[in-house]
Parts: C-alpha cells; structure tokens; sequence
C-alpha cells in the first residue's frame, strides 16, 4: 500500500524489452533505498512494482505485458521522468489517502490553465471508472494523491499548488499527456456493498462438476 504523497521524482534508466515483456532499470533520484530490500515495492508514476536488483541510486524491476498494455508504462522512453514512493509502513503518516498501486484506467489531460499561483487541470477518465470520481474525493492520478475540484461527467478538475508542482512530474504534464489513474479503494468497496444480492452469483461450474459430467 501507499499514500499518493510523492518521495522523489526519478527516471527510467534502462528499457531490457524481455520476451514480450520489460525489465526497467529506474534511477532514484533523491529517494532513499538504504531501507529498501529485495521483493519491496515501489510505486513509480502510480504502478506497484517489485525490486529485484538495488544499487545505490538504482532499483531494477520486471513489468509485465498486461501491465505494459494497461497503465503508462508502456509507452515510456529511456530519460522519462516518473514518480517514485516506497511502500507504506505501519508506523507512517497518511498524508494522502489508502492507494494500492493498481491502475484502474488511463486518462488524458484535456486543458490546463493558471489559477493565481495554481494550475487547473481538467482530466477526462474512462467511463468504466468515472462513476468511482466524485466531488471532494481523492484520485490517484501517476501516483499522486489529489483531490477532485469537479466532476462533469466522465471529466474532473484537480488544483495543483507550487509546491506539488515544483516536486512531481505534474510540471510535465500538457494537453494530451496521458495519465494513470487508481479510484479511491473506498468507493469500490461502497459499489460491491450497494449491489448486495443483486451482485454476480459465483458460477456453480467447478472442476469437480466438469469431472463428475465426464469432462
């Protein structure tokens, strides 16, 4: 689990393309990995991925094709910036909200513009998980933790103040830039209890059924 409140921006350093899928080397920039061990996760521009190699300023980590295909990652280039923070501990701070490191969608900065010493960003989100965006509610968008302005259909506004723009890649993003998007966990789990029995049954087809009709 994770925060959404950025440690350190770095950049993909290596791309290993390795039979279908990648093998990234990402440079840490400032963030600290003398607490980091092998198998820990770290949350780069939003997806949960897991160190298989530390160096000092270094961590190596395999991405798969699924996840290549779904979240950002998949279109980066070597020198890409991207947004790094270590796995939540029990002992820290929840300065943003509860993020898994699971992309639900991929979104797209539709318009940007300034507001006094902040910047607006509308952001259009898939219509699969734009239900999940509600006013006042926390987004995860590239592993930033931020908080829904307004909501007009499957668009929603965030307000980025200097400080999270002058320490995340948020600084990078222009109209088009794609993003990777995590809904708050909560109202997943507010949906599934809402349906109550009106959710999918769990199908009665079991391998001992296929077995017992000769299959």
């Amino acid at each position: 689990m994770f925060t959404g409140i950025i440690a350190a921006v770095g950049h993909i350093k290596a791309i290993e393309p390795k039979n279908g899928d990648w093998r990234l080397t990402l440079a840490t920039g400032s963030l600290a990995l003398s607490d980091v061990q092998l198998g820990d996760s770290i949350a780069t521009n939003g997806v949960c991925l897991t160190a298989i190699e530390l160096g000092a300023d270094f961590f190596v980590a395999d991405v798969s094709a699924e996840t290549l295909g779904v979240t950002t990652l998949g279109s980066m280039k070597v020198g890409s910036r991207v947004n790094l923070e270590k796995a939540l501990r029990l002992a820290d701070r929840l300065g943003g909200h509860l993020v898994s490191g699971h992309v639900d969608g991929v979104g797209e900065v539709l318009r940007v513009s300034q507001d006094a010493r902040s910047w607006r960003f509308v952001i259009s989100a898939p219509n699969t998980i734009a239900h999940y965006i509600a006013h006042k509610g926390s987004v995860c968008i590239n592993g930033i933790s931020l908080t829904v302005n307004h909501v007009d259909g499957h668009t929603f506004d965030v307000n980025i103040v200097p400080h999270t723009m002058d320490n995340t890649t948020i600084v990078d993003w222009q109209v088009g830039t794609q993003l990777n998007l995590e809904v708050d966990l909560l109202a997943r789990y507010l949906e599934r209890l809402l349906q109550g029995q009106q959710a999918p049954a769990p199908s009665k087809i079991t391998a001992d059924f296929l077995a017992s009709s000769g299959y």
